[in-house]
């Protein structure tokens, strides 16, 4: 019998990932042992705002009677309403034409909503009648026609 050769063999941890090294419990460890650190807090980061409400936070503290966000007039509520039932459509039905939550639709129909001129004019087009100005609840005439 011969003698059995033997070789050291070094075994190692994978390294880290990036987004591993980025947990508070990374973080703690590298603390611990002196390594150097830098973090950042993203302000609103992963946020999905597509919309932008008709009032500021800065009017808001400007006014002095009530500090309320405008609603949607019941009159308009009731005509998106009237406008989608006459048309057959539940909110769902509309929401998909006006490619919006259902819960949009909702809160239009119900006056919770703030007004959002580019939610009312897709609602508009959808169902065809206008839910702005003073000729509120006639049709909507197509584009290019004149009055």
């Amino acid at each position: 019998m011969s003698a059995a050769a033997w070789e050291t063999t070094i075994l190692k941890k994978k390294p880290q990932k990036a987004s591993a090294m980025k947990t508070e419990q990374a973080v703690n460890k590298a603390r611990r042992e002196g390594a150097p650190i830098e973090t950042q807090q993203k302000w609103g980061g992963g946020q999905n705002k597509q919309h932008v409400t008709t009032k500021n936070t800065a009017k808001l503290d400007r006014e002095t009677e009530e500090l309320k966000h405008d609603k949607i007039s019941p009159d308009v509520g009731k005509l998106i309403m009237q406008g989608r039932q006459g048309k057959g459509w539940t909110q769902k039905d509309l929401a998909t034409k006006v490619n919006e939550k259902q819960q949009v639709i909702n809160d239009y129909e119900a006056c919770r909503a703030i007004p959002n001129q580019i939610v009312l004019g897709k609602i508009e087009r959808a169902l065809g009648i206008k839910l702005r100005g003073k000729d509120m609840g006639k049709p909507l005439l197509p584009p290019g026609a004149k009055k």
